[in-house]
């Protein structure tokens, strides 16, 4: 029996990753995700949501990249140890990659455009030109100072019914 079992042993010892890693990134979750819908808790369905993504990115690299894993030899160990890593309640990793790496990108959307495709210009951008250049304005001297320049404007050129432009003189341009 003794021969049996440490032949047993050795087996399982040499192969815990291909073991241990369903249980670890399959089987538990599912477990826990479930039981996270039933609560009302709000923290508990981010844990387990930003840790589906996870797997998901984390399958998608291992699938993009299958021909290079093959070559390393420690692939299915750190896989399972990051793994752990994002499952364990103590350690809360899916939480700490959600807080600190998906959410600032999304919250603070800086998107890079690689794609350039020029704008034609048409009349509903003058607008926005146009607020653009005065919240810049007010920014730069202040809203008294844009009244100021606003006041000014109106006071130096009135436009009469007929179409034509006056300045402040009375005369037309």
């Amino acid at each position: 029996m003794g021969s049996g079992a440490g032949a047993f042993l050795k087996v399982l010892l040499k192969n815990f990753d291909v073991l241990a890693g369903p249980v670890v990134s399959l089987v538990y979750p599912l477990y826990a995700s479930v039981k996270a819908i039933e609560t009302k808790s709000p923290v508990d369905d981010q844990q387990w949501l930003t840790y589906w993504i996870l797997y998901s990115m984390i399958t998608l690299f291992e699938l993009t990249f299958a021909k290079v894993l093959e070559w390393i030899p420690i692939w299915s160990y750190t896989k399972l140890i990051v793994t752990c890593w994002l499952v364990i309640p103590y350690f809360n990793g899916a939480a700490y990659v959600y807080e600190n790496f998906i959410r600032p990108f999304f919250v603070n959307r800086q998107t890079v455009n690689i794609w350039y495709v020029p704008r034609k210009k048409d009349v509903f951008s003058k607008p926005d030109d146009i607020l653009t250049a005065a919240e810049k304005y007010i920014e730069e001297h202040g809203s008294d100072e844009f009244r100021k320049l606003i006041s000014k404007a109106d006071g130096q050129v009135k436009t009469r019914s007929s179409g034509y432009v006056f300045d402040s003189d009375g005369y037309r341009y």
